[in-house]
Parts: C-alpha cells; sequence; structure tokens
C-alpha cells in the first residue's frame, strides 16, 4: 500500500502555528510516500513566505515531491516583477521547474501550471499543457496511480464557484480521460470535495475523479469548513482486476490539537 499526502492553499503569511505543528505530526504517523503540494503557497508571494513553505516540505520529511505555483505565488503589488518575472520568487524556493512529472513505483503524478499572470486569480489550461499531459498520461504503467495536479478546480459543483472553474477545464478532462488519467487534484476555492466526473451532464469516457483539498493551515478558511488535507491510500492490483483507491480527508479539530479523519470515500477507477 502507498500513501500520497495532498495539501493545498497553506498561504504562507496567514498560517496558524498549531496547524502547522499538528500537519508536521500526521505526517510523522502516516509516513507518506509522497506530497502533492497544489498551490498557493504563499499568501503574497513575498521571499520569506516561500522560504516558510518549503521548511514546511523539509520537515515533513517526505521523499517524493510535486508543487505547484497558485496564483498567490505571484506577486500582486510588486507590478514590475509581476510582469517580467512572475514566478522568480516561486522558483527560487521551489525550482528549478514550473512543471515536472514524478515517477514511482505506484504514483504517475503530473503537474500542470495553470496559474496565469494576466488572469489576477482566474486559472486556465492551454491546448499545448493538455497535449503534453496526455502524451505523458500514455506512458504509465498499469500498476500505477494516474494523477493530474492543477490549481483551479477542473469541475465545481456549487453554482457560486463555477467563475472559479479552470478556463479550458472541459476539453482537458476530454483528453486526460481518454490518456488514462484517474484523479485530477486541486485546490483554490478552499473548499474539499471528490467529485465522480462521470455523473456530470457530459459524463467522460472512462471512470475519472476530481479530488479537491481546503486550506492545510491557514486562518483563511471559508464556507464553514476547517483546515484539511487528503490522504490517498493505493494499492496495485494485478492487470485486468477492479482498481480503486481510497480518499481520506482529514480536519483539523482545535480542541485536540490534531487531524483526524473526517471522511473516507473508495473511488473506483478504470480497468
Amino acid at each position: 500500500m502507498s500513501l500520497l499526502l495532498h495539501i493545498s492553499d497553506t498561504h504562507f503569511g496567514t498560517e496558524q502555528a498549531p496547524v502547522v505543528a499538528a500537519l508536521e505530526a500526521l505526517a510523522r504517523e502516516r509516513l507518506p510516500d509522497a506530497l502533492v503540494f497544489s498551490g498557493d503557497i504563499t499568501q503574497r508571494a513575498r521571499p520569506e513566505q516561500f522560504e516558510a513553505g518549503r521548511r514546511l516540505c523539509d520537515r515533513l520529511g517526505i521523499r517524493h515531491m510535486v508543487t505547484l505555483p497558485g496564483n498567490h505565488d505571484i506577486p500582486l503589488f510588486d507590478l514590475f516583477t509581476r510582469a517580467t518575472q512572475p514566478y522568480r520568487r516561486y522558483l527560487a524556493s521551489f525550482g528549478p521547474r514550473l512543471e515536472h512529472t514524478l515517477v514511482t513505483d505506484d504514483f504517475f503524478i503530473v503537474g500542470v501550471n495553470t496559474t496565469r499572470p494576466s488572469r489576477h486569480k482566474n486559472g486556465e489550461v492551454s491546448p499545448e499543457q493538455v497535449l503534453r499531459v496526455a502524451r505523458e498520461l500514455q506512458g504509465a504503467r498499469p500498476r500505477q496511480l494516474r494523477i493530474v495536479v492543477t490549481h483551479q478546480p477542473v469541475d465545481v459543483y456549487r453554482a457560486e464557484d463555477v467563475h472559479d472553474r479552470l478556463h479550458g477545464a472541459e476539453g482537458a478532462l476530454l483528453a486526460w480521460s481518454r490518456a488514462g488519467a484517474d484523479l485530477v487534484l486541486g485546490g483554490h476555492i478552499h473548499l474539499p470535495y471528490v467529485m465522480d466526473l462521470m455523473r456530470r451532464p457530459e459524463p467522460l469516457s472512462r471512470p475519472m475523479w476530481c479530488v479537491q483539498a481546503g486550506t492545510a493551515v491557514s486562518s483563511r478558511v471559508r464556507h464553514g469548513t476547517c483546515n484539511s488535507v487528503n490522504l490517498i491510500h493505493w494499492k496495485p492490483v494485478p492487470p485486468g482486476e477492479p482498481r480503486h483507491c481510497l480518499v481520506e480527508r482529514c480536519d483539523y479539530r482545535p480542541e485536540a490539537g490534531w487531524f483526524e479523519t473526517a471522511e473516507r470515500q473508495t473511488l473506483a477507477l478504470a480497468v
């Protein structure tokens, strides 16, 4: 059994020290094999905020890691840097690339930079990115859980979140599903949920799931939720047998000072 920790929207600069400590304790207890950090590491893209995010990742002690910038990781008020070197501070702590693919025995994880300095908070996936991800996914092995990571959500279930949906998501979902993706992980709206993409008005050709993370450690909780992270459990099966993974949402409980299991969902995947 392999375990992946999915965190998002830490917004360093607004982090809560007890929640950060609890996240570190969760990692020590569960010992994840991989970490996915789906953006908005910082609140205002300041060097000290990126450094704090990097120190957290180092303290988590997880061997394999995929990170992405979020819209908050591009300077907002420093207009010159935003226009000329929008990712310089992110890359100084989390470089050398904005996008990379992590391949382990059990995971095939493709990161997609969906931020655009010209779009402020909204995200976009380009046709070139869609094609690149699809081509890479086709190289995955049958035993691997195939994951795409974006910052903005590829789908939403609340009408009030439609404006935050990733631009270009519809074409991306169709292409990535055909290429074999199992999960698309994201954040941005600080609302954790798991969405069956086969149950949309326009279902996909094969099972695929949208898995969203809430804010991991920031005080910027929304929608009546709390700080939360996801743990994704995966066990490869012999070819032809039913595939599934388990998504465990862990919520921070202030009264306990700990992340506790709030929900567990078993997701049926394509064979």
